[in-house]
């Protein structure tokens, strides 16, 4: 099939998705700028399917809207006329969508599972035991809650690890404020002067989560 310019039709989906360029296209399809270039060029037939649809959910068109878009020729002066795919191509490639599709939903599927799993087996103790002692504290008021709570600390300690999630800082713990890792309860605070963390906060790696409660002190 022959060459042509396609970059008038990338631009006007690109621009109907909000995207600025060619280089933020590749970063947010997680595809090579040479593809898009492949696409630029009318050179279609050439892309790999899995790029071709990393590209129509960035742009947020259907498969079937990209090859009517980059495979018929097009009335431009940059692109001379090229056979016009037949039907059964059209089919083809909407049906191999379809099984990709498919198969990415099984592949989502299989991750959940696979995650649910490891997760239930770090919160083993808490799901064995929990019930027990919900109920033996029912039965006698009593008890003290210090008994207890082992079963919901160190289950939770172990997900939080495996996850990569620290604490900010414990409960009770008095140190300057950042504003950008705390959050004020009550009053005013100054970047620096001391705080007192009433609700922890979280953080895995650089990221942050959930910024810590804090009150002022004094």
């Amino acid at each position: 099939m022959s060459n042509c310019d396609r970059t008038p039709q990338l631009k006007s989906l690109m621009q109907q998705a909000g995207i600025s360029s060619f280089k933020a296209l590749s970063r947010a399809a997680g595809v090579s700028e040479r593809q898009i270039l492949r696409l630029r060029r009318g050179t279609l037939e050439q892309m790999p399917l899995d790029v071709l649809l990393k590209l129509c959910q960035v742009l947020k068109i259907p498969l079937s809207e990209l090859v009517a878009s980059f495979l018929v020729p097009s009335l431009s002066p940059y692109c001379p006329l090229s056979p016009v795919p037949s039907p059964q191509e059209i089919a083809d490639l909407k049906k191999e969508y379809e099984r990709s599709q498919l198969q990415l939903e099984q592949q989502r599927e299989i991750l959940l599972q696979e995650f649910q799993q490891s997760s239930l087996q770090l919160l083993e103790s808490l799901l064995l035991q929990w019930p027990t002692a919900a109920q033996k504290a029912q039965e006698n008021p009593q008890l003290a809650a210090v008994k207890i709570l082992p079963l919901v600390q160190k289950p939770l300690e172990k997900l939080l690890q495996a996850w990569g999630i620290e604490a900010i800082a414990p409960v009770g713990a008095e140190l300057p404020y950042n504003p950008q890792l705390h959050q004020l309860l009550e009053g005013t605070a100054q970047p620096g002067e001391i705080v007192k963390i009433r609700y922890t906060g979280y953080l895995q790696g650089d990221k942050l989560l959930y910024r810590a409660k804090v009150s002022p002190i004094g």
